[in-house]
């Protein structure tokens, strides 16, 4: 098993909670982006940058994913590519994408495009708080303990 992070996105409250677990647990983990990052030296933890482009590191992530990874993103559909492969989805607040709310979730999201599409709706969802951060860190742990 395998952590897979879409880092370009990814809060860097969440990518040190990662670090940390990385480390801790000694499971490998792959952060992709399309630009630079900083990581910590470790020989669990390595970087991919991919180049420039619209959905460029998502692709990458997918090809990536083996049954049993774990894939972190707020992208839905990332997340469905991750979970078609046999790999699971957390976004950084915490929740896992399942099989089952997926659909849903990919609905809503395209709604939410729709809307903003139109100027009715402006900005997105509101910024991690450490309640996020607390949820996010205690749902990871559950998941990487039954591993």
């Amino acid at each position: 098993m395998k952590i897979l992070v879409d880092a370009d996105a990814c809060p860097n409250t969440i990518k040190e909670i990662l670090f940390r677990a990385s480390q801790r647990l000694k499971i490998p983990m792959t952060m992709v982006a399309n630009h630079g990052i900083g990581i910590p030296k470790s020989i669990f933890i390595n970087f991919i940058l991919v180049s420039q482009g619209f959905d460029v590191a998502d692709r990458h992530i997918v090809s990536l994913v083996n049954p049993g990874d774990l894939v972190i993103t707020a992208d839905i559909p990332l997340a469905a590519g991750a979970i078609e492969k046999g790999g699971f989805a957390l976004n950084p607040r915490g929740e896992f994408y399942t099989k089952d709310n997926m659909r849903q979730k990919l609905s809503i999201r395209n709604f939410m495009e729709e809307l903003r599409g139109t100027g009715q709706v402006t900005g997105g969802p509101a910024p991690l708080n450490k309640k996020d951060n607390i949820k996010f860190a205690n749902a990871l742990d559950q998941f990487l303990a039954r591993r």
